[in-house]
């Protein structure tokens, strides 16, 4: 606006920080960028500082000589974000005072092996979705009598398995914006949305070792592959990351990929990622969330994790109880354990870092043990993980 009332047309050269880290300053006000290049920007801002002036002004306006039309003042405010996202949460809230809460029962059972127990669960082999019962799942019974009756005439028999394993691949999830970093952290480490928010803003602006933390990209510029390789360095020089950071170095996975480098999906401001700097003084709740950028940022760049999925059917007296599993196999990354839909990584062959994370097996079969080979697991830590005779999938 000011360029614009001033009536100018001297050339214009503007500066484009994507960190505010010392180098990437210097590296900015090295490369300025012509005003042509950054008009699409420009007039984005333009139309938002618009918007909010004829929605917001004259929407508040109205609405709250509409609502005080009957005496009083009753300000009635209107946003351009304010007012779809409050419809939003309207909405929500409608559909779950709408809710109508209704008891179901599903039916678990323990079996014995020779390899030692795992439980399965029942489920409708004929079951199919229906759009009039949002709520319907084969494993459900919402009929208490059947499901007592299925429990009481398959307690104490015997049944027959048939099992299936099929391999899957798994690739590291995107890379962070503030939504999906906000709710992994809500789910890890119980912080708010705010919190989260204020701890990135100071890993940002106080610490320098984020990039900047209000986006909404999950890749980075196509012309980033440079820093992302120097960022690689230093962190190998790390005792926390160090062991992946020079084996993606090492093995020269920083290359062009349209999943992590795409101009096309970087708006404003690119994905969260680490900057060149290195941490000091962060308290407790900085560091987990520094370690979880970190974290995402190593695992982008590794091949996809390769899983034996293994599926077992259990029958007795006729009715089925299913029981899943998977496990990670691939040889060429024996340090990763797999939990859930994430892999971390662990070292298998450290007693403490191996034989006490590694607690449990999914499916404890006849495979079990070429599985824990392929791991690398060494005999002791092999020991005492098949003494455990757990069935669920590890946890971390």
């Amino acid at each position: 606006y000011i360029v614009q009332f001033a009536k100018t047309n001297k050339p214009i050269r503007r500066l484009w920080l994507q960190s505010m880290t010392a180098a990437a300053i210097r590296d900015g006000f090295a490369a300025l960028r012509s005003d042509e290049a950054m008009r699409p920007l420009a007039d984005a801002a333009t139309c938002r500082s618009e918007s909010d002036w004829l929605v917001g002004i004259n929407g508040t306006r109205a609405m709250t000589a509409f609502n005080s039309k009957s005496g009083g003042f009753q300000l009635t405010t209107v946003g351009r974000v304010q007012t779809p996202t409050l419809a939003i949460i309207v909405d929500r809230e409608a559909k779950i005072r709408a809710f109508v809460p209704r008891d179901y029962w599903e039916v678990l059972g323990r079996f014995r092996a020779r390899a030692g127990e795992y439980t399965g669960r029942w489920f409708d082999e004929k079951w199919k979705k229906k759009d009039d019962d949002p709520d319907a799942r084969a494993e459900r019974l919402f009929d208490q009598a059947r499901a007592e009756a299925i429990a009481a005439a398959c307690t104490g028999r015997p049944g027959e398995v048939t099992e299936e394993s099929k391999p899957s691949t798994q690739i590291a999830p995107l890379l962070y914006d503030l939504t999906s970093l906000q709710r992994e952290a809500n789910g890890r480490f119980g912080f708010s949305a705010r919190t989260t928010l204020s701890l990135a803003q100071a890993l940002y602006e106080k610490h320098k070792v984020l990039t900047y933390p209000r986006t909404d990209s999950r890749a980075l510029p196509e012309d980033y592959q440079g820093t992302v390789k120097a960022t690689m360095e230093v962190l190998g020089e790390t005792n926390a990351y160090g062991t992946f950071a020079r084996r993606v170095i090492g093995q020269k996975w920083v290359r062009p990929n349209k999943r992590i480098f795409d101009n096309a999906k970087v708006s404003d401001h690119f994905a969260i990622i680490p900057t060149l700097a290195a941490p000091k003084h962060l308290n407790e709740a900085e560091q987990k969330l520094y370690d979880m950028v970190v974290r995402r940022f190593l695992a982008v760049f590794f091949p996809a994790a390769e899983y034996l999925v293994t599926t077992r059917i259990t029958r007795v007296a006729g009715e089925p109880f299913k029981s899943e599993g998977k496990v990670l196999i691939d040889a060429k990354h024996p340090c990763k354990v797999a939990f859930g839909s994430r892999v971390i990584f662990r070292n298998l062959r450290d007693p403490k870092e191996g034989a006490d994370r590694l607690v449990d097996l999914a499916l404890q079969g006849p495979k079990s043990r070429e599985i824990l080979l392929s791991l690398g697991c060494d005999a002791k830590t092999r020991k005492r993980i098949m003494a455990l005779k757990r069935t669920q999938l590890c946890e971390a």
